[in-house]
């Protein structure tokens, strides 16, 4: 399932894994999405899900965990969820174990997903466990910047380890071969697991998976760039001058009152600081980023609305002329997703959103999975989708507004986040990665795959690369309008794990 996904609407870090999410934001298991994105996923362009009633027939359960893996004097434990599907499983056959990510698991994975079609054919037994600090998996009273030390990707690797030790032994599977599925920020952690944990996970697939952290990450907008290109070469040019045109309004307070108007805001649009110009443009620049990102994807089992909304239908927004200049048009495309999503009006009061994402609470409105996200992004990853290139559609959020953000939410420095990001890429190896049997599907559409593995490393750690395609395309289940090289991949994947599994 997948993730990098969406937040409450504040600042975004578009993902992640996320998900664009920006606050990142965004796929796997947390496989996710948009305007949601601009009330969800700003904060996870990595995909996440919305739990739907189709995921009713799996039963939730609860493992016991430990709270510090790196601490053997701390004993303190907690719940973590997990689900379970034992429809295809015969005596002898594989693990299949996918991981959840920055958002809630879904139980509609359990019904729906192409890992799925995998364990029928392979008579595997399928496991979803949920990341702790996310959906109901909660090890900690609140979301305290103290506790949320204990929120780190090591911890969830170590989550994982745990869990296939404690559910091997009392299960029977210890001896069994266990399969890694994620997709986003959970394909990472998927690829983490095989590198990190060889005796314990036989093989991974790892969709869409950023592997290499990075502070700034603009290449995300030149993929946006190019996807919009690749739909009319005209589309992002007639963004860019939209998004240049709204950036010179605002310099002019007597234009407000038609903004607040043009784009439908909850309130009289202020700008008094540079923080208030670039949390407007990223809020609007969301609107095209998390399109982007889930193109045409098969998501409508996961519950999620706006998945009608296509490269396709943006761009002819924004070629219709009938609308007027392309300013105008920009605001349509806002109406659109607003339309979409049944959001009265767009909030984008900075004030309001640093006060739900500084909210510890298990109820705040950022405990969806924005805080605890945007923290993993400022502790370790970055990832933030900053304007910093000439060759990207949009204008005014520059790395510095996203650094601001960890220093005001978590107060995270500027230099501890770089240093953190440098000790990721120590740790896990970044693009050099040295394993074995690890597949990586990415979508050419997706601007994740910027941060991905798009080349075979060695023969057992093959990349599949998948030409018009968006983030964790190859996840979902299939559809007869499926293009062939999406159909290519699944079958792809599977003859891979077939192979693997016989070793």
């Amino acid at each position: 399932m997948t993730a990098l996904s969406h937040a409450p609407h504040c600042f975004l870090l578009h993902s992640a894994m996320a998900f664009h999410a920006s606050a990142l934001l965004l796929c796997q298991l947390t496989l996710l999405l948009s305007l949601f994105a601009v009330a969800e996923g700003r904060y996870f362009r990595f995909r996440k899900f919305k739990e739907t009633k189709q995921g009713s027939l799996f039963e939730e359960q609860w493992f016991t965990q430990k709270l510090d893996h790196f601490n053997g004097a701390d004993t303190r434990v907690w719940k973590q969820r997990y689900f379970v599907n034992e429809a295809f499983y015969k005596p002898g056959g594989p693990v299949f174990l996918m991981i959840g990510g920055e958002g809630p698991a879904n139980p509609a994975w359990m019904e729906y997903g192409s890992w799925l079609t995998y364990a029928e054919k392979l008579g595997a037994l399928c496991l979803m466990l949920e990341h702790r600090f996310y959906g109901k998996s909660h090890p900690t009273v609140d979301l305290s910047t103290d506790n949320l030390r204990f929120l780190s990707s090591r911890q969830a690797l170590a989550d994982l380890a745990h869990f296939r030790t404690v559910i091997g032994e009392t299960r029977g599977l210890t001896d069994r071969k266990w399969v890694a599925f994620g997709g986003s920020y959970p394909g990472s952690l998927a690829a983490w697991f095989r590198l990190k944990y060889p005796h314990l996970v036989y093989a991974s697939v790892a969709t869409s998976a950023p592997v290499y952290a990075t502070v700034n990450f603009p290449e995300y907008l030149e993929v946006v760039w190019r996807s919009l290109a690749s739909e009319n070469p005209e589309c992002p040019l007639l963004v860019k001058k939209a998004s240049d045109d709204l950036a010179e309004r605002l310099k002019d307070p007597k234009t407000y009152d038609n903004i607040t108007k043009d784009f439908n805001l909850c309130s009289k649009l202020q700008i008094q600081t540079e923080m208030d110009s670039a949390y407007f443009l990223e809020t609007l620049a969301g609107n095209f980023m998390d399109v982007v990102q889930y193109n045409e994807d098969n998501r409508g089992f996961e519950g999620l609305a706006g998945t009608n909304i296509t490269i396709k239908v943006l761009c002819g927004v924004m070629a219709d002329t009938s609308l007027g200049e392309p300013y105008a048009r920009y605001a349509a495309v806002a109406r659109l997703m607003m339309e979409t999503f049944s959001m009265k009006c767009l909030d984008t009061n900075v004030t309001k959103c640093v006060s739900d994402m500084t909210n510890a609470s298990w109820d705040g409105p950022a405990a969806g999975g924005g805080r605890q996200w945007v923290y993993q992004t400022c502790a370790e990853f970055g990832f933030y989708q900053s304007t910093d290139s000439p060759n990207q559609p949009f204008t005014g959020f520059p790395l510095a507004y996203f650094l601001k953000q960890c220093a005001i939410f978590y107060n995270i420095s500027a230099e501890q986040v770089a240093e953190a990001v440098t000790q990721s890429n120590e740790y896990y190896g970044g693009y050099d990665i040295r394993s074995s049997r690890i597949v990586f599907p990415n979508g050419s559409i997706d601007p994740w795959h910027a941060l991905g593995i798009t080349q075979d490393i060695l023969p057992d750690l093959p990349a599949i690369f998948i030409k018009g395609t968006a983030h964790c395309a190859n996840m979902y289940p299939a559809r007869s309008d499926d293009p062939p090289q999406l159909t290519l991949a699944r079958d792809h994947i599977f003859l891979l794990l077939q192979q693997w599994l016989k070793q």
